[in-house]
């Protein structure tokens, strides 16, 4: 099992609330854990939606 890094997403996005400072498009939710912990803790399964940014 392979870690998923958000901040590498597409998905991904900081936000200005310092309470809720990580957010994820994909799922449509702000969090204070990385979105992908909160994904797995709650459902039980992987992020489905990760997309590599393309860096350039």
């Amino acid at each position: 099992m392979n870690r998923i890094y958000c901040q590498k997403c597409i998905y991904y996005y900081v936000t200005w609330d310092q309470k809720k400072p990580h957010g994820c498009n994909a799922y449509g939710f702000k969090s204070q854990a990385i979105p992908s912990l909160v994904v797995k803790r709650s459902s039980g399964m992987e992020c489905s939606f990760f997309q590599l940014k393309n860096n350039k």
